[in-house]
């Protein structure tokens, strides 16, 4: 019982979290200004700041992936002989 509750309790705050959304505006005022300022001027900042928006956002990922790499090859099993007899089996 105590787990089926936790999960309830999960959904209904999960539910209420994305019922619950207000847009956000994540940069300062000085860089929107200056980004959008720039946007009307014709300059590349913009997509600058974009791209680095980007890398930031994919770095852990692309780390956390080479880290699981090198565990899954360092650690794997290797020349792992499985010995299964030829008898035949009785299930019931």
């Amino acid at each position: 019982m105590k787990r089926g509750l936790k999960i309830l309790v999960f959904i209904a705050a999960f539910g209420l979290l994305l019922l619950s959304r207000e847009p956000v505006k994540a940069q300062c005022a000085i860089c929107s200004t200056n980004v959008a300022s720039n946007k009307q001027d014709g300059g590349k900042q913009a997509n600058g700041l974009n791209h680095g928006i980007m890398y930031l956002l994919f770095a852990p990922y692309i780390a956390v992936g080479v880290l699981g790499f090198v565990w899954y090859k360092k650690y794997r099993r290797k020349n792992v002989e499985i010995n299964i007899p030829n008898e035949r089996l009785n299930l019931n």
